[in-house]
């Protein structure tokens, strides 16, 4: 299994995406009680305001079955983000890593 990150910025204002925002959570803690190693928050900037977009950690067997993954997020069907995704290679640290090769 690998991990991946998926970086979003807001392409609406965040008071339009609040009902996507929960369908968002609702989404990872379903995925988190089915099993799935996932894990989403925000970003803040220095005076610790959000609405610079968030990232989306997971993990996934390849690229492809977590971009299907991603494709399911309320936050990105919804069209109010932009986003990108990557494979994350960890390579020291405190972040556990399970390595199934």
């Amino acid at each position: 299994m690998d991990w991946f990150i998926k970086r979003e910025t807001f392409v609406w204002p965040r008071e339009r995406l609040g009902a996507h925002l929960e369908a968002h959570r609702h989404w990872v803690q379903s995925l988190q009680e089915q099993g799935h190693r996932i894990s989403s928050g925000y970003l803040v900037d220095d005076r610790d305001q959000p609405g610079g977009g968030g990232f989306l950690v997971l993990e996934a067997k390849d690229y492809a079955t977590a971009h299907a993954l991603v494709e399911t997020d309320p936050m990105v069907r919804s069209g109010g983000v932009a986003w990108e995704l990557h494979r994350w290679v960890p390579v020291v640290g405190d972040l556990a890593v399970r390595r199934e090769d």
